[in-house]
């Protein structure tokens, strides 16, 4: 498999007088603004047969939440149909859709989660 070298910065030339009067190129780097990551937030999805306790025990374990917030997080999951879990980069909320996916399907339960970009 065939690779690209990776592409310069672009630089712009400054002449620096010489001893001799000709002058000197030396290039000088542009910094590059870089923007942050897009962000993805993980949801749990609502459904009439997952027990409470277990999507608790799951945002616990998965999202590192203590009893409290994890209980207010399964409730509006219950009241309002999906609840926001975590916000993350793509590939960790990736995984911890997973992780969810595979420990309801290990524990028998239908519940679903998925992740979706952060509008700003």
């Amino acid at each position: 498999m065939a690779t690209q070298i990776p592409a310069k910065p672009p630089t712009s030339p400054v002449r620096l007088p010489d001893g001799d009067g000709a002058g000197s190129v030396v290039l000088e780097r542009r910094t590059q603004k870089v923007k942050p990551p897009q962000m993805y937030q993980v949801v749990m999805l609502n459904d009439d047969y997952t027990p409470m306790e277990f999507v608790v025990v799951v945002i616990q374990e998965f999202f590192g939440k203590d009893l409290e917030s994890a209980t207010q997080i399964m409730l509006k999951i219950h009241l309002e149909g999906r609840g926001v879990c975590g916000v993350y980069s793509k590939d960790v909320a990736a995984t911890k859709v997973d992780q969810v996916l595979e420990a309801a399907q290990k524990a028998g339960h239908p519940l679903q989660c998925l992740s979706e970009p952060v509008e700003l």
